[in-house]
């Protein structure tokens, strides 16, 4: 390739990137979610953290509940929903315990070396750390073998979390 065409390559491609970060701003997405972080399972569309889904719900309530709008946190580059404020000032003052390991994603995935996110309908509570599951089988898979599974997926987490967006 001659030096004119790679200076003309290199150029577009700077103009479609320029371009880009031109539809995001005109769209309105929030400047906050062009920088969040992968480290926590985020809906790119939304913004939210693990799907809306209420963190402290799963200890609190025992069960899997959306979060309302009425009830939002910015925190760790992402947008939490809570069920009610007193939800969201238990977080606030301790999310290290409200927060899913590994940020919400599944730990059978991290124990594999892969982020796979996880599902907030399919859930566990073991150590007192909450755990998101692609799915049952996944959930179940980890019911066999959690401290085997825990202790592979704790040795991989900073090479999975090398490898997702700062």
């Amino acid at each position: 390739m001659t030096a004119a065409r790679q200076k003309r390559k290199r150029h577009g491609c700077e103009i479609l990137a320029a371009g880009a970060v031109m539809f995001a701003l005109a769209s309105g997405i929030p400047a906050s979610f062009a920088a969040t972080t992968e480290a926590v399972v985020v809906d790119w569309h939304t913004g939210l953290a693990i799907g809306g889904y209420d963190p402290v719900a799963f200890f609190a309530d025992g069960k899997a509940r959306l979060g309302s709008q009425d009830f939002e946190l910015p925190y760790a580059g992402a947008v939490w929903r809570f069920c009610n404020i007193g939800d969201r000032e238990a977080f606030m003052s301790r999310p290290d315990i409200y927060m899913p390991r590994f940020g919400g994603y599944d730990p059978v995935g991290v124990a594999s070396g892969a982020a796979v996110a996880g599902n907030p309908t399919v859930w566990l509570i073991y150590g007192e750390q909450l755990f998101l599951f692609y799915d049952q089988a996944r959930r179940e898979a980890f019911g066999a073998d959690p401290q085997g599974i825990l202790a592979k997926a704790e040795r991989k987490w900073p090479a999975v979390l090398h490898t997702l967006s700062p």
